[in-house]
């Protein structure tokens, strides 16, 4: 099935989107005092561990990023409602929009600044994957891989007993995005040594790439997710 359609959900757009995530969870790790912009589960067990050991500043410093990427979702929703029917943009454009010139301002902010950074970077990581929660039709995440390496695997075990040629193309391309997530937090590791908080700009050029990517117009393959 295919309909004529904007370009947000093309494999395009998915990998720079992707590797715009696994770049942003690198930088504020290695960059920012190893926080997770993305990870939220990781903030929220070593939140739990610093409360419980009675380091309550260490628990605020991982509750921040939580809260912070609770409002991007809630804020990506508003900018959709609100958008939704502009014609000159696509409301995912206008999300894009907004990651890049928070990341941008991210690059300027110096050490001393971390919380605010981690609070930018996680607000940011949360828009993006509230609004693009597929890739030809099928539900994935850019800046996270659990749920990308749960469907790839479920559809390797459907493929090899039923022989669809379709689950091992979603499989695969499931694979395809957790690899190229890999490759946007090595280039982000490394990046980092190089440019330290400035690094931050190399994500805002994936993002703004995709911003361009989706002006164009063609027709999308659509495929149902799993259900």
């Amino acid at each position: 099935m295919k309909r004529h359609g904007q370009m947000s959900e093309a494999m395009s757009t998915g990998i720079f989107l992707t590797l715009s995530g696994g770049f942003q969870d690198a930088y504020t790790y290695y960059t920012r005092g190893k926080v997770f912009a993305n990870a939220q589960t990781g903030n929220i067990i070593l939140l739990g561990h610093n409360a419980m050991n009675g380091d309550f500043t260490d628990a605020f410093r991982y509750l921040v990023p939580v809260l912070a990427f609770a409002g991007g979702i809630y804020i990506s929703e508003v900018i959709r409602g609100i958008y939704r029917e502009y014609g000159k943009l696509h409301w995912r454009q206008i999300v894009v929009v907004l990651e890049i010139l928070l990341l941008f301002v991210v690059g300027f902010l110096p050490q001393s600044m971390n919380m605010a950074a981690n609070i930018l970077v996680s607000f940011v990581c949360a828009m993006q994957v509230e609004a693009f929660r597929k890739m030809k039709g099928s539900a994935y995440a850019s800046t996270m891989c659990i749920g990308n390496l749960r469907s790839a695997t479920e559809l390797l075990y459907r493929y090899r007993h039923t022989k669809e040629k379709g689950c091992l193309e979603k499989c695969l391309r499931y694979y395809g995005v957790i690899l190229v997530f890999g490759i946007g937090a090595a280039l982000g590791s490394f990046m980092t040594s190089l440019f330290e908080e400035r690094t931050i700009w190399i994500s805002c050029g994936f993002l703004f790439v995709c911003f361009c990517i989706m002006f164009i117009k063609e027709d999308i393959e659509g495929e149902r997710g799993l259900d």
